[in-house]
């Protein structure tokens, strides 16, 4: 399963920056948060028009607040939202601030270290016993926890019932062939409190974990005892899920909308997350051009640089990454980032399952000397090297000035195809 790219933060920006496999932002209308400070001049070069859209007020109850900023690890480029989690059937419930919006994957992950809730756990299905687990690999590590179920409230959505992951909160060992790379329980590793997932897939899994004959092979889940934990099979009604897909209205899909913020970055920015496309009048489907998709959001018959990749619009992803040799990298301090000595366009043309296509253009500064003033925590034009030529992560970057439209995945109930447009 696809999920979305994260990346590290200012504190380590030095040291390392990597990027994840897991985890949209928003934008909100003008304010000085749309100007760097930064005394340090970038030699523009040859970059994209900005687009200019703002965002709808964060007032209605389907429309949710999101910001840019220094959050809780001093993380550039996450965009957060605030999540209330509540123990099912009561008024036990939890506001969490700071949680990462992701439209590259699906479910909400909380860091067992800020949950002080307790939720009970998720059962072990097809008869199983102990305690439902799950492995959630990234990019650059893993997260490893419990599944529980959580009545979760978003704005004036609520999602009742649903499985959730708890991050960090085992002391069982990780099972072997999940541990790759580094642990990602907590605030401090996630850049976040955690993760809430509202890409395309109403489930984080689908049909390989409830397959009885694919699970052994590729479910991420796990049936833990005290000692051992063995590969489960979960049908998808128990997999962590996708809340959008869970309210009672406004559950077709998301729109992220960013505010624009200057090609040499930003302190911060806002935006709104809008539930549901097409059912209320701050909704409507305005996208120029939609494109299906596979099950996970993917677009696989796209091209860049004459060759045909996946190409993916992902929130979650703080830059944009892609392969491109002819793309100057960074030193060591800016490891994996591409650093041109000026500004720099990359098009690559996405494809919709639908036949549809679009020339999407990716703005290319270099991120040592966006990196220079500390003070900015959003960009709309970071871009790194991705570890395969095979796929285009189309990250935050381009969110920025736009409507990003994430429709979900309904062909199991016999409802819409999933799809993304601007």
């Amino acid at each position: 399963m696809q999920f979305a790219a994260k990346l590290r933060g200012w504190a380590q920006v030095a040291a390392t920056v990597a990027l994840v496999s897991l985890v949209a932002a928003c934008g909100g209308g003008g304010g000085s948060s749309n100007n760097s400070s930064s005394s340090s001049s970038s030699n523009n070069g040859s970059l994209p028009a900005s687009p200019t859209a703002t965002p709808v007020a964060a007032n209605a109850a389907n429309t949710a607040a999101i910001t840019v900023s220094t959050g809780v690890a001093n993380v550039i480029n996450i965009p957060t939202v605030s999540v209330t989690v509540c123990v099912p059937g009561t008024s036990t419930c939890q506001t969490i601030n700071n949680v990462q919006v992701d439209t590259g994957s699906y479910g909400l992950r909380i860091a067992s270290g800020v949950l002080s809730v307790a939720l009970p756990e998720a059962a072990v299905p097809t008869g199983g016993s102990g305690t439902l687990a799950e492995c959630t690999n990234f990019a650059d590590g893993f997260s490893w926890g419990s599944v529980r179920t959580a009545t979760v409230q978003i704005a004036g959505e609520t999602a009742t019932g649903i499985p959730v992951q708890v991050l960090g909160d085992l002391t069982n060992s990780v099972p072997t062939g999940c541990a790759i790379g580094s642990e990602e329980n907590t605030p401090a590793a996630l850049g976040a409190n955690g993760i809430l997932g509202i890409g395309n897939a109403p489930y984080d899994c689908g049909a390989t974990c409830a397959s009885s004959t694919t699970f052994a092979q590729f479910s991420n889940y796990y049936a833990c005892s005290s000692s051992t934990c063995t590969t489960a099979q979960v049908p998808t009604a128990a997999q962590v899920a996708n809340p959008v897909a869970h309210f009672a209205t406004d559950n077709n899909g998301v729109i992220v909308e960013m505010s624009p913020v200057s090609n040499n970055g930003a302190t911060s920015a806002t935006g709104t997350l809008v539930f549901g496309i097409g059912t209320q009048s701050n909704n409507a489907l305005a996208a120029a051009k939609t494109f299906t998709t596979d099950a996970f959001g993917d677009l696989n018959n796209s091209t860049f640089n004459g060759s045909t990749l996946s190409a993916f619009f992902d929130s979650g992803s703080n830059a944009y990454f892609f392969t491109d040799s002819t793309l100057t990298l960074c030193g060591s301090n800016f490891s994996g980032f591409y650093c041109p000595s000026t500004g720099q366009t990359r098009t690559v043309t996405v494809v919709g399952l639908n036949g549809a296509s679009a020339a999407a253009n990716v703005g290319i500064l270099s991120a040592a000397t966006l990196f220079s003033n500390g003070n900015d925590y959003a960009f709309n034009d970071l871009a790194g090297q991705i570890g395969s030529s095979g796929s285009f992560d189309i990250g935050l970057p381009f969110f920025y000035g736009r409507y990003m439209y994430f429709g979900i995945d309904q062909t199991a109930s016999g409802g819409q195809a999933p799809y993304v447009g601007y």
